[in-house]
Parts: C-alpha cells; structure tokens; sequence
C-alpha cells in the first residue's frame, strides 16, 4: 500500500469536434443539406462560428461532442462527489469485486494523503492509520471467507466496510463539451471547489482544451466570464484566478506548438 498521485488521461474523444459542433449548429439555421454543410465547414476556420455560438449561449450544439478521460490516484470522497454530475458515464473500479487483501492473490489499497494533513505535521499518524486499516480489512476478508453467508458473492464485498474514504480508486468518465463546460468546469474548477476534484477538473480542462481549444476558450470557473455567483462566499481573488486559466491555456496551446 502507498500514497498515490492523480494521473488524468484523456483516451477518446469526438472526432474533430470543433467540426461537428459548427455542423450541428449550421443545421438549425440553414435550408442546405447535411452534405453540403459538411464540405462547406472542412473547408472554412470555424473559430468565430464557434465564439459567436458562445456569445448567443447558443449551447446545446455542444452536447454532440463527447470526451472520455481515465483518472486514477483519486480519493472516494472525491470520487463521490464526482458522481453527482449526472449528465455523464461513468465505470469506477469496485471495491466489492477487486480484492484489496494483502496476501498472495490479492492486492492492498492505495489511498490518498490530503495536503493539510501533511502540513500539519500528521503524515506518519496517519500512514500509521492506514497500515491498522489495512491490517483490518485483512482479518475480516479473511475470517469472511471461512464461514458461508447467504446472498454474499466475495469476501470483499464485506470487508470493503471497513475501508477508508482516503481509500484510491480509478474511474472512466465521459461527458459532453456542454456538460464539461456548463456545469463541471464552473463548478469544480471554483476556488470553492474541494482541492482534490479541483487539482482532477483542472487536469481535464486542460486535456480537453488541447484538443478543442475554440470550444473551451472561455471553460473554467463562472467568474472568468462574469462576477462571481458566490456572493458572499466568494474567494475574493477573481483577478488571481483569471491569471491563473489564462495562464494554463496559454501553456497548453505553447505545448502544442
């Protein structure tokens, strides 16, 4: 068992989706065929279509874009929180069917650290914490699996109670351009946001604008495009934050070059 590190991959996406967008966009205003628009969209730059698109908030032509990312080194409470984005799919790895016992045919659980914890001066308290639990897990996987119990398929599928929200876990997920940059984006790239789902959504943003940087110019949090829709609870750095995307996106599209 050991501390794991985010790793985000972006493994399929739309094939050119920037493309597809402006065609399904076209559609609705043109008495054309999809044939013609189609040759007439390859060959034309589609980028002010797509930012006069924004400016409408003409957005649903988005949804026909889809982007599939694997991430791995993620808590699951980071991964709970996740899964209340709805509009999306996703596979995480289970902790009923993969054996995280420690001995020959099994595994051990990885888990995740948070940052305050190691400033504070805990870090070994609690890799101390997480040997015990897995040291748990062990004797009950273990004890479950000499005894019969009706209805019970594996014995992890009961001894997982005892595992750990820092517990690491891996998951597929896919949503729509529309989804990422309505919803997730401006949210989970919020100041606000938890660190964890905040360091993942960034790492996605930033896959996901060098493959269509004209559809996510302007994705990341809510206050990059207006005032801060926390009011009160805002962060109070809206012109930090604005550097910050501007500066990643500069990156991004440098490390294209």
């Amino acid at each position: 068992m050991a501390e794991k590190k985010l790793n985000v991959i972006l493994l399929r996406h739309t094939n050119n989706p920037e493309e597809l967008v402006a065609l399904a966009a076209k559609l609705c205003y043109s008495p054309a065929t999809i044939e013609d628009l189609k040759k007439k969209i390859e060959s034309q730059d589609q980028v002010k279509f797509i930012e006069k698109l924004a400016e409408m908030g003409h957005h649903s032509p988005l949804e026909h874009a889809y982007f599939t990312f694997g991430v791995e080194g993620i808590s699951r409470a980071c991964s709970h929180q996740l899964v209340r984005h709805r509009i999306a799919s996703y596979s995480q790895q289970s902790q009923r069917y993969v054996d995280e016992h420690s001995g020959k045919h099994g595994g051990v659980f990885d888990y995740i650290i948070p940052p305050s914890i190691v400033k504070c001066g805990l870090k070994e308290k609690f890799e101390k914490l997480m040997e015990d639990i897995q040291d748990n897990y062990d004797e009950f996987y273990l004890a479950i699996k000499k005894v019969k119990v009706e209805g019970e398929k594996t014995a992890a599928e009961d001894a997982r109670y005892v595992l750990p929200n820092a517990a690491e876990t891996k998951i597929i997920i896919t949503m729509n351009a529309r989804e990422l940059i309505d919803s997730f984006f401006k949210l989970r790239t919020c100041q606000r946001a938890q660190w964890e789902i905040r360091a993942m959504a960034t790492e996605m943003l930033k896959l996901a604008f060098g493959v269509a940087p004209n559809l996510f110019k302007n994705a990341g949090p809510s206050c990059l495009q207006g005032p801060c829709p926390e009011k009160k609870m805002c962060c109070g750095k809206l012109k930090e934050v604005r550097a910050e995307f501007k500066k990643l996106k500069k990156e991004v599209l440098a490390s294209k070059k």
